[in-house]
């Protein structure tokens, strides 16, 4: 495969941060965290001042030479999932989230009316892009899908097994729903993780329960949309039941972004653990916020992966409710602030998806965000070099973030504890 090109432009600066985080990726070397001193030094320019167009507007990076030979880029594998009434949204979604390098899973689940998967369907199928490249697959057989129950981790699952089929030439698998949103471009998320060991597994997690023991770990459930075709709510069963003594409960976000090897030790379950908690987590309150922790902290070969974030920002009440607030207009500050990669929740088409698309992803009504890949502007309505990215200054963010992380982890901090 052809070596990344990339060119360079000003951005608006921050050249102390970048500094500071090139700093904390030297000392994340000994680590892993990195992949190499030459990919680390390849990721991280320096940065001059470029007076921005508007309050957020974002320009583009150009970096002087291609890094020296290495890894090639890396590739993502997304979920992007649904429910009735989210065609438009996830439509959205997956357009801003689109690259040619990637593989795109996006699933409607079965209380969408089936003129919705249709129509999603046919969108896929009639599109010129997704056609020649081919990296977009729709689960035609839908699954029911009860947020708070195992049927949304066996959705995940079954989105993991189908990318590995169709194509093992990925990275990382994202899992995401129409009612998140990138606060990057692909370009810039490529750009950021093409250092990293490819290794590493971003989970938000910890094993203090607090009330989650009592509320959500001790009761039993039963999930209906394992066995109705109607959705309907999580009830209780009886008796409750005591914590596990054969391995330790972690909990933590739905959200997450997965290694491949992790993925496949999941789906492929050569140690019977997977398997073990995937019927354990069927009766558990809320499973999708602990199946993968748990599962992830209880394989030492896994648990020194660990990176304790999901990448996301997200607004909570304090203590938290089982839903989080509804993001808009005003959260455009702390959003960027958090340098995360993706945030949640958003209603369909609220004026603040118009200001990330024209401030942080330069992304037009209708069409992909725009990136190096695009060979016809501003619609990308043809598919040039995918090999080839141009990040900007969300890169540096997200590094940013990366920089912490890595830090905290280097001092074995916030890991499976």
């Amino acid at each position: 495969m052809a070596s990344s090109k990339m060119e360079k432009k000003c951005v608006c600066p921050v050249v102390l941060s970048s500094l500071v985080c090139a700093f904390v990726f030297v000392t994340s070397l000994n680590m892993g965290l990195v992949s190499s001193v030459h990919k680390f030094n390849s990721i991280f320019p320096i940065f001059s001042a470029h007076q921005r167009m508007s309050e957020y507007a974002e320009s583009k990076i150009e970096l002087g030479t291609p890094p020296p030979p290495g890894p090639t880029l890396p590739r993502f594998a997304y979920l992007v999932s649904g429910s009735k009434g989210d065609l438009e949204k996830l439509w959205r979604t997956l357009h801003a989230l689109y690259h040619p390098r990637n593989e795109y899973v996006v699933h409607l689940d079965l209380e969408a009316p089936p003129e919705e998967r249709l129509a999603l369907a046919s969108r896929i199928d009639n599109h010129t892009v997704f056609n020649k490249v081919g990296n977009v697959y729709m689960i035609s057989k839908a699954n029911m899908v009860t947020y708070r129950g195992p049927t949304m981790v066996a959705n995940t699952l079954h989105a993991c097994a189908v990318l590995l089929k169709r194509n093992k030439d990925w990275d990382w698998f994202i899992n995401l729903s129409a009612s998140d949103y990138p606060l990057v471009t692909q370009d810039d998320l490529v750009y950021t993780f093409s250092a990293l060991n490819r290794n590493l597994n971003f989970i938000e997690h910890t094993s203090n329960l607090g009330w989650k023991a009592n509320e959500r770990a001790m009761p039993l459930i039963v999930d209906p949309g394992l066995y109705m075709s109607t959705k309907s709510d999580i009830y209780l069963a009886t008796p409750r039941r005591t914590l596990p003594t054969a391995f330790k409960l972690f909990t933590g976000s739905a959200w997450t972004v997965l290694s491949r090897p992790f993925v496949e030790f999941c789906v492929w379950g050569w140690d019977n653990l997977p398997r073990t908690l995937l019927m354990y987590y069927t009766n558990f309150v809320s499973s999708p916020e602990g199946y993968f922790q748990t599962v992830v902290c209880n394989v030492p070969e896994f648990a020194k992966t660990v990176v304790n974030h999901d990448l996301h920002y997200i607004s909570w009440d304090n203590p938290p409710k089982q839903h989080p607030h509804i993001l808009n207009i005003n959260d455009t500050d702390k959003m960027i602030r958090s340098n995360a990669a993706f945030a949640r929740k958003f209603k369909h088409d609220d004026p603040v998806l118009d200001k990330i698309d024209a401030d942080l992803l330069g992304r037009a009504k209708g069409s992909f965000t725009p990136g190096a890949w695009c060979s016809e502007k501003p619609t990308c309505s043809e598919v040039g070099d995918s090999n080839k990215i141009k990040p900007g200054p969300g890169a540096q963010r997200l590094c940013q973030l990366i920089a912490r992380l890595a830090m905290k982890a280097n001092n074995g901090q916030d890991q499976c504890r």
